[in-house]
């Protein structure tokens, strides 16, 4: 058991350090909110080298702490809508076997977006911020596509090295 929650403090510190990294970027793409979802890395790592009960603690777990540090209620509240609604996605993909580790990653990225355009129209109490999810599932598209492909590059050497263990 102490094993595991030493691994699990370890994905954790991970996924934040690589949030860290994603908040120190000074990328401005034009539309607010766009960004790389580099500590999705590591919940899509957990989702499939570990389980799902694993990589939804480590995804709350990661999104409570970065909007303790870096955000505000505001901004945790989207991060939450956003990154839960994405990982219920990844999940439902996953058991479905029809997509590949970056086509999970790439709903992913697409459905944290819905989810914070979901919150925001709710929020703002307008539905004119539909105009910007074109521009933001096209950004989801494109950071889940790289973000998997990076996944699927890890799980497999990971499978290796626990192979050789």
């Amino acid at each position: 058991m102490a094993k595991k929650v030493a691994y699990l403090g370890m994905l954790t510190a991970l996924a934040f350090v690589f949030s860290y990294i994603e908040f120190l970027l000074p990328l401005n793409f034009g539309v607010p909110g766009i960004k790389p979802g580099l500590a999705n890395l590591v919940v899509i790592v957990a989702l499939y080298m570990l389980n799902v009960r694993t990589a939804c603690a480590l995804s709350f777990v990661r999104i409570l702490l970065t909007g303790l540090t870096f955000g505000n209620p505001a901004s945790m509240i989207y991060s939450l809508a956003g990154g839960m609604l994405s990982l219920a996605v990844m999940i439902l993909a996953k058991r479905c076997n029809l997509f590949s580790v970056t086509g999970v990653s790439v709903l992913g990225g697409v459905f944290h977006n819905v989810g914070q355009i979901v919150v925001a129209i709710l929020v703002v109490e307008t539905k004119s911020l539909l105009y910007y999810l074109p521009v933001l599932i096209i950004s989801g598209t494109v950071t889940g596509a790289l973000v998997g492909i990076l996944a699927a590059i890890l799980i497999r050497h990971l499978n290796k090295m626990k192979e050789l263990l």
